[in-house]
């Protein structure tokens, strides 16, 4: 699974309806707005890598009121479970 976190600026006036119409994308699991440079940050998740440049180039990148994009992709994950692996000493 590949997973990518992108950063996305819109029109000011779309805002709801961008986030609205990212979130239904085939790929994208969660959009959130937020404070700051940035509109909206959604989060793409894909079987392969080479299924982003589908949903982040010619899908999300296409939505009306999109201005601008900056792409993370994720190289692990970690969650309280991984972290709790990762710190142990084996003592019981």
């Amino acid at each position: 699974m590949a997973t990518a976190f992108v950063l996305i600026r819109t029109d000011a006036t779309r805002i709801p309806e961008c986030a609205q119409e990212i979130s239904e994308l085939e790929g994208i699991s969660e959009v959130y707005s937020v404070t700051g440079e940035w509109d909206l940050i959604a989060v793409a998740r894909v079987a392969k890598h080479d299924e982003l440049a589908d949903v982040i180039a010619d899908r999300l990148s296409k939505v009306k009121g999109v201005q601008a994009t900056t792409t993370h992709i994720a190289f692990r994950a970690y969650s309280k479970h991984d972290l709790d692996a990762a710190f142990s000493l084996g003592f019981e």
